[in-house]
């Protein structure tokens, strides 16, 4: 009987071809590339492990990628041994080696061991090092060709870690944080509005034609002048007011209230970038809370699976003996089908909320993340029986989102002021040049000597004959209305948020007790129901039922645990406080 071999491509030739095999890597080449843009400070396990494998792949010389090949003729002995053979593709030539089957995983495997094998690093020809899951066709003796997927890089964390890698280099927080830079660079902009800007250079005049004189009378003259240093474009007997050399030109009205503008608007950046943070927190949490539930839930899945293939065989010896029916066999099939399809949806909602977590804390979501936390426990972040009207009241005075409310409506309220006073307080214009000014008739340009010009203008302003005034001050007023109800909008969003989670975390607590009380009865009937088969009364059949039982509380108990610390998660960022896993009490 023939025996299909697994082969690895070896290039031969020092250019990678086309169809994507690694190509050759030497010591040197690695170490001169340059580091990833996916492997940042935040992501020091993922580089030590980048580092390890990098080591590996220094020491190997090349990377190896699997590949099948199926009915492959046996070389000749006089070229060749009987192991390896070479394969030509487009003019490359690469030598086949044997792979042993046994070190790519089968995807008919449902354990959770097909999450915890060895991760396989991949270096590209430019240096750079990846991790995509790569398909890899398995072709078995007798059996047709399956697609397995090699598992990507493992990353462990746990949830302090998820929560320490919400700092400033996220990109939600990053952007808030320099949202807030930004209002303070425009506060000390403001601050100094009154103070002079500094132009210097140089300007040359020529005119040549009539020209009207101070006193009305119309010459005909050929003239130029020029002018250099602090401010430029004086003309004949006119002074330097159109470039001065020092010039501070403002309306009162911003010198007085822009800068208080500025700082209540950067005050409130600061509150929607603490905001921010705490938001991108509490996504963190709940995200590893669903990827711990997740693989709580497959291991649930799996033990059922166990008790419903031992009923499967001791209900088929049943059968094959007359002591059962076969109906009750393929019952436990079906049942052992189903449970196989739970297990694959576990897989998949294992590998989606791995991706969910990776986005909230701003990895590379081709990376594997598994839980460090060996089971879900009950997190007791608040304690029981709290006041909902105390915890309100802690709530509204520590929102950031409320505070940031309150500093609009300041910064508003100022804007207002500023058009209410506009028409009382002058713009001013205030000019200062010096330098060397000279001119003469035609295309003599001579008696060049030193220049000082002052100027100081202040004017009032009424627009639009009051009306525009008005409008202004109209367009303000409606802006401070509108903060105000947006800061009424806030809290009671912020009232509504600590109500609803505090009344979450007392309900969630009653489920838990339900269902761990669920769980220990649920035992009893399977361990009861499982003793009356082994003596040999009833069938196995009936024990099926208390399995389903069994892992339906286990599986009931989980949920509720995850969304009773998902709620104490959330009432904690409800009341404004960073959601940490410092101030947690872990309850078994």
């Amino acid at each position: 009987m023939s025996r299909s071999l697994l082969y690895t491509l070896i290039a031969l030739s020092s250019t990678v071809p086309a169809i994507g095999c690694v190509g050759h890597m030497n010591q040197e080449s690695i170490q001169s590339s340059p580091v990833p843009a996916a492997i940042t400070a935040r992501q020091s396990a993922v580089a030590s492990g980048v580092e390890a494998a990098t080591d590996e792949t220094t020491s190997a010389k090349f990377e190896i990628r699997p590949v099948a090949h199926r009915d492959f003729g046996e070389p000749d002995a006089d070229q060749r041994s009987p192991t390896e053979s070479v394969l030509t593709i487009d003019g490359k030539r690469y030598r086949l080696q044997p792979l042993k089957e046994e070190s790519v995983a089968s995807s008919s495997d449902h354990s959770l061991t097909a999450y915890e094998s060895a991760p396989v690093l991949e270096v590209h020809e430019s240096g750079q090092v990846g991790l995509p899951p790569e398909p890899v066709v398995i072709d078995s003796m007798g059996q047709s060709s399956e697609v397995a997927m090699v598992a990507a890089q493992m990353v462990q964390m746990n949830l302090p870690t998820a929560l320490a890698m919400i700092d400033s280099q996220h990109p939600a927080v990053g952007l808030a944080q320099w949202r807030t830079r930004e209002a303070y660079a425009a506060l000390d902009q403001a601050n100094v509005l009154w103070l002079p800007s500094i132009q210097a250079g140089f300007s040359f005049h020529r005119h040549d034609g009539n020209y009207q004189s101070s006193n009305g009378d119309i010459v005909d003259v050929n003239r130029n002048s020029f002018q250099y240093g602090l401010g430029a474009g004086a003309t004949g007997a006119g002074t330097t007011n159109t470039r001065p050399g020092l010039v501070a030109q403002f309306h009162m009205a911003d010198a007085i209230f822009q800068p208080k503008i500025a700082e209540k608007t950067a005050w409130a950046r600061g509150h929607a970038a603490a905001g921010v943070l705490n938001q991108q927190l509490l996504q963190a949490a709940t995200a590893y809370t669903e990827l711990l539930e997740a693989y709580q839930d497959a291991r649930v899945l799996e033990e059922s699976r166990e008790r419903v293939r031992e009923l499967a065989g001791i209900t088929s010896d049943f059968a094959a003996a007359g002591q059962g029916m076969q109906a009750d066999a393929d019952r436990m099939q079906t049942e052992l089908r189903l449970l196989d399809s739970r297990l694959v949806g576990g897989q998949e909602r294992v590998a989606v909320a791995s991706a969910r977590l990776a986005q909230a804390i701003s990895m590379h979501s081709g990376e594997t993340l598994v839980p460090m936390d060996v089971t879900v426990v009950p997190l007791e972040l608040m304690a029981a029986g709290a006041d909902k009207a105390s915890l309100i009241s802690t709530g509204l005075a520590s929102r950031p989102e409320l505070k940031e409310s309150q500093s609009l409506v300041a910064a508003a309220c100022e804007a207002y002021k500023r058009e209410k006073y506009s028409p009382f307080v002058p713009s001013v214009l205030l000019g200062y040049s010096t330098g060397g000014f000279g001119g003469g008739l035609g295309n003599d340009l001579s008696d060049v000597d030193g220049r000082y010009d002052f100027d100081a203008v202040v004017t009032w302003e009424i627009r639009n004959f009051g009306l525009g005034e008005r409008a202004a001050r109209n367009r303000t007023s409606a802006r401070v209305q509108q903060a105000r109800y947006e800061k009424l909008r806030v809290l009671d969003q912020v009232a509504a948020e600590i109500s609803e989670s505090a009344s979450q975390v007392g309900f969630r607590r009653q489920q838990m007790d339900l269902t761990q009380q669920a769980i220990a009865t649920a035992e009893r009937s399977y361990d009861s129901n499982l003793e009356r088969i082994k003596d040999g009364e009833g069938l196995p059949i009936e024990v099926l039922q208390a399995v389903q039982a069994l892992e339906s509380a286990r599986r009931a108990y989980l949920q509720a645990v995850t969304a009773h610390n998902q709620a104490q998660f959330r009432l904690q960022w409800a009341l404004g406080w960073p959601v940490g896993d410092g101030q947690a009490s872990m309850a078994y």
